[in-house]
Formats: structure tokens, sequence, C-alpha cells
């Protein structure tokens, strides 16, 4: 069993896993809020790697990610950066990016260095399950989950055939569209969650709009994982000191426990 399945095996355990763009707003605060989240009660952290066209991506990351580049932020140094945080923190560390900066590095290479630097498991939301074969195998020597993405529009067979592939977990799309964070969840949320539980045997996760606790509690209602990206971003760019991005944490923490002693 991996270590990112090995997280949602705890009975009564709903994951927290934040999402932070590698390099923004500098690497300094990349390597201080990794272990904050960790040492908050975040279960897996998704480490953005930046790219120019983040076609997945809202605003707020799609912001993240330019500075990032800006700064001069390669997928080498975002290795280096995955390799001291493996060292820091022992929570699972997952590398959210897009093929094309994997295949400009080299498909074999990337994912003999990702295990080097201690990363455990791979989103390429560009990457469609149907064209994965060749990462699925390096992933797969590698000891990596490769993680796939259903949107509220995929298809039956669509739905089967990650159910079928993906390793770790299910990141599913809370809505059709970009990231970001959101006043409301849309309202068939739960019933696409539902539609995807009927064939997957995996942990199913939930993305893309959630940025207060009264939104992870109705997520942690459906799902077995949470997860916030958009919001950390915002916050982080607001307060140099983290101090607020370790309250919110805390208090995203606290509604998930409390939502998983309620339903246990």
């Amino acid at each position: 069993m991996s270590r990112i399945a090995s997280v949602f095996k705890r009975p009564g355990k709903k994951a927290l896993i934040p999402y932070v763009t590698v390099g923004y707003p500098s690497i300094e605060a990349t390597l201080k809020v990794v272990p904050l989240l960790a040492g908050s009660g975040c279960d897996i952290v998704e480490l953005g790697i930046p790219f120019s066209d983040p076609l997945a991506d809202g605003a707020t990351i799609q912001k993240s990610s330019y500075g990032a580049l800006q700064k001069g932020v390669t997928p080498g140094i975002c290795l280096d950066i995955a390799s001291q945080l493996s060292k820091k923190v022992k929570i699972p560390l997952v590398f959210m990016t897009y093929f094309n900066p994997v295949f400009s590095y080299g498909l074999e290479k990337f994912g003999r260095d990702c295990a080097k630097a201690g990363i455990d498991g791979l989103i390429i939301p560009d990457l469609p399950p149907e064209e994965g074969s060749e990462m699925e195998a390096i992933t797969h020597k590698q000891g990596l989950d490769l993680i796939y993405l259903l949107a509220p529009t995929s298809t039956e067979e669509r739905i089967r055939l990650v159910a079928e592939k993906s390793q770790g977990f299910i990141y599913l799309v809370s809505v059709t569209g970009v990231t970001g964070a959101r006043n409301r969840l849309p309202v068939d949320l739960a019933s696409f969650v539902a539609r995807v539980r009927q064939v997957a045997k995996q942990p199913l996760c939930v993305g893309f709009g959630i940025s207060t606790s009264e939104q992870a509690t109705q997520v942690a209602r459906i799902a077995d994982g949470v997860i916030v990206g958009s919001r950390l971003i915002q916050l982080m760019e607001k307060d140099d000191s983290l101090i607020s991005v370790g309250d919110f944490v805390k208090e995203l923490r606290l509604a998930l426990d409390d939502t998983a002693r309620k339903s246990g």
C-alpha cells in the first residue's frame, strides 16, 4: 500500500489536502508553509509546479504560477524544494503539474527524480487516462501514485476508466471550469460523488472552489478528502507571518474531525 493510500485507511478520518504553488510568493515561503501545514493537521500536500499555461487553474493560482515563473522557479528547483521538504515532514507530498513541463524534462527522468526527491504521487490535469499508459508504467516503476481527475461532465465510460487506473485516490473536480474560491458548492455535487462511488474503490477527494470550513464540512459528509488551494494562496499573499494560514487550516481540520465524529 502506498503512503497516500494509507492516509485513507485510518478509521473515521477525512483527509485534508492543501495546495501551494512552489516558489510563491517565495521559495522561503514554500519551505516554511509546508511544515506548518503538516503540523496543523494536513494529511497530504499538493505542490504545484509553475507553468505558463495552467488551463485548469483560476485567476489566483494562475497569478501564483506566473509569479513563481518570474522568479525563475523551474521543475528542477521544485524537485530540489520537494527533496528538502520530504526530509522535514512525514506526510505524503504530491506534485500537481501539467504534461508539457514533464515531457520537456523527460518522462523517465522526471519519474526517477520525483522518487529520489521523496514525492509520493503526481496529478497531471491535462493527461487523460486514455493517453496515460506510458506515464503509468513510469510511476509504477518508481513507486509513485498517478492520480487522475474526474469532472461532473465525465461519462460513465470515463469514470470506469479512471476507477481502473487512478492510484492513491481519485480527484473529483467539484465544478466544470477552473480552480478558485467560490461562495457556494454546486447543488449536484453529492449526486456526482455518489455516481463515482458506485464504480470506484479508491478514496474520493473533492477540490476546486472550497474556501470555508462550512464548505469543507459539506464535502466531508460525502467524500473522503477535501482539497483547498486558492484560499490558502490568498492568505499567503496577505500575511508573511503565515499565522492566518495556520489558523485557517486548523479551523478546517476541526470541521473535518467534527464531521467524521458525527457520522461515525
